[in-house]
């Protein structure tokens, strides 16, 4: 079967459109009805339902989607079995938010790297859907994720207890904020907290949907917003940037999403490892915030 119908099958069951399928795959419109025109006739079975919404999975469809994707897994496990080069016995492909790989995803190839040097590695940079689509298909086996979104063959466990602090270019208390505020948008979860507790301040002229580069835009615009403890750290210690006090803190913790079908040996490796990276981030926060020698830093 070609596998350019399944990963068209797959694209439009996603984002539930022809024409955003024909962007992602950078192909024409006509191209993809083709495609499906083509897959429908070798199942004998109709696979969406087309209206001006959109496109939705048919009972026969939803029942094809998982076989698809197995499929989809199988051939990119075969694609990077055999492109392994002939001094590696093995490879694993992993992928985090961009937030994650400065105190994470980097690590973590450091810490694989020394447990085993003879492991192929490939790294994947993605927003939290692109992930999940990543994983479903079998691209990469693990990913790290604030916003873990969970499909069948998949499992998350929670791998770092983050928090999001505000901080602002200049000392100010909270009621002081407004004039310099930037809502920086991370995820779902803080959305809602945030216009809980901070209605005043939800509702700016400015959203900045930038994950970490958000801290530079703060610190040289002189602005305040909320970045995560661990990425602000650095720029408290420094000077760059101070913490507002009395401003709400928000949970933000860090997830590994797993391919169930992962080979167990593998996860074993994988899974030690990202345990050293994790606390190689932890100590080298702590080191900064001056927590074990009792210093300010985030405790302020």
């Amino acid at each position: 079967m070609d596998i350019a119908l399944i990963r068209t099958f797959l694209e439009i069951a996603s984002s539930g459109s022809f024409v955003a399928a024909s962007e992602r795959l950078f192909v024409t419109q006509s191209a993809v009805s083709l495609r499906v025109s083509r897959l429908e006739g070798e199942l004998g079975k109709v696979l969406f339902s087309r209206s001006k919404a959109g496109a939705e999975l048919t009972p026969a469809g939803r029942a094809f989607e998982p076989y698809a994707l197995s499929l989809m897994r199988v051939w990119h496990e075969a694609r990077r079995q055999v492109a392994v080069p002939a001094q590696f016995a093995g490879s694993l492909a992993i992928g985090a938010e961009y937030a994650l790989w400065p105190r994470l995803g980097f690590r973590w190839i450091d810490a694989l790297g020394a447990a085993r040097p003879d492991l192929s590695v490939k790294a994947e940079l993605g927003k939290p859907a692109h992930l999940i689509r990543l994983l479903s298909e079998g691209l990469i086996q693990v990913a790290l994720s604030y916003e873990p979104q969970m499909r069948n063959g998949l499992r998350a466990e929670r791998i770092i207890a983050d928090e999001l602090v505000m901080v602002s270019a200049e000392p100010l208390c909270l009621d002081e904020v407004t004039p310099h505020y930037v809502f920086v948008d991370w995820g779902h979860d803080f959305t809602h907290d945030h216009e809980i507790q901070l209605p005043q301040l939800s509702n700016g002229g400015l959203t900045l949907a930038l994950e970490t580069l958000a801290g530079g835009f703060i610190e040289r615009r002189g602005k305040a917003g909320y970045l995560p403890a661990r990425s602000a750290a650095p720029r408290i210690a420094r000077g760059g940037l101070h913490l507002v006090p009395d401003a709400p803190r928000f949970s933000f913790p860090a997830w590994a999403i797993w391919r169930d079908d992962l080979d167990k040996e593998l996860e074993a490796v994988a899974r030690k490892t990202l345990c050293e990276a994790v606390e190689s981030a932890v100590s080298a926060h702590e080191e900064v915030l001056g927590k074990d020698s009792g210093d300010n830093g985030l405790d302020d």
